[in-house]
């Protein structure tokens, strides 16, 4: 199953998509609030339950303790999402200022990530927050920038509006080129469309050189639930926005599969005499049939 991160250039709904899609996957799922600048899963959707003794700034405290410590401590600082416990979120830090404390962590938490999709089966959506950059790069501090390299899909959120557009075109180069030199390749990285403005999906991909990977319809009372809590609407489980984010989950695990399948069988070279095959076939094509 993929490990999926969703960032932004600017907050247009990357924690209520993160938090649709975990939702709406079909398989045991995980939502990693890893966004430098705080959680708001914990106050919002889940109301206060989950305590600040639960979270990712606890393992970052036990990873400095061990990586073996980190491991063990993970699964107790989970927090259910629903009644079975098959959705999950680990929160997010409840103060920004511990950010500076996860610069050695972010490697250790990509790699139980790859063990919880790979080997356990489960969807992995972590929520990045907004991008951060310097001098060009991924900021080292305020953007979890090893997560984004171990994951096999990189959402840039945008919406379809002049502002959002304009936003992200000013990152989408720069995080490509860290995806290509860094990361799983470049081809890594896509667009989460959430569909309000008047741009359509075609036009967002070609504005930004990349594709639309998955599109989430504009519903506001859904994604304010999502992000603020508070009685859940009426017909929450019949919404748009979770019966879309379904069928995007399948979209994004296809992809990812498709990357996987690319990169482990990558197209061969022609040898000379093939070439040379191929060419005088698509000659004689181009020059029709000959009696």
């Amino acid at each position: 199953m993929p490990v999926t991160a969703l960032v932004s250039a600017k907050s247009c709904g990357v924690t209520a998509s993160a938090l649709a899609l975990t939702l709406a996957s079909g398989r045991p799922s995980l939502l990693a609030e890893c966004d430098p600048a705080g959680g708001t899963v914990r106050a919002g959707y889940l109301q206060n339950e989950a305590s600040a003794g639960y979270g990712l700034y606890h393992l970052a405290k036990a990873e400095r303790t061990s990586p073996d410590a980190l491991a063990n401590a993970f699964a107790s600082h989970l927090w259910p999402l629903d009644e079975a416990g098959h959705r999950q979120v680990l929160p997010g830090l409840t103060d920004p200022a511990q950010a500076a404390a996860l610069g050695r962590t972010w490697p250790a938490l990509g790699q139980i990530f790859r063990v919880l999709a790979e080997q356990v089966g489960h969807d992995v959506f972590i929520d990045a927050g907004r991008l951060a950059l310097h001098n060009g790069q991924l900021h080292p501090t305020f953007t979890p920038a090893p997560l984004l390299h171990q994951a096999d899909l990189v959402l840039l959120v945008v919406r379809g509006t002049e502002q959002s557009l304009t936003l992200a075109r000013h990152v989408a180069e720069p995080l490509r080129a860290e995806l290509a030199e860094h990361g799983s390749g470049a081809d890594a990285l896509g667009l989460l469309l959430v569909e309000t403005g008047p741009y359509r999906a075609h036009q967002v991909a070609e504005s930004l050189k990349l594709p639309v990977l998955a599109a989430l319809p504009y519903e506001p009372e859904t994604a304010d639930y999502l992000t603020v809590g508070g009685q859940p609407p009426r017909g929450l489980k019949r919404s748009r926005l979770l019966s879309q984010a379904r069928t995007a989950t399948a979209q994004l695990e296809a992809t990812a599969a498709r990357r996987q399948i690319q990169q482990q069988y990558p197209p061969q070279p022609a040898t000379a005499q093939l070439a040379g095959v191929l060419e005088r076939l698509t000659r004689n094509g181009r020059g029709g049939a000959r009696g």
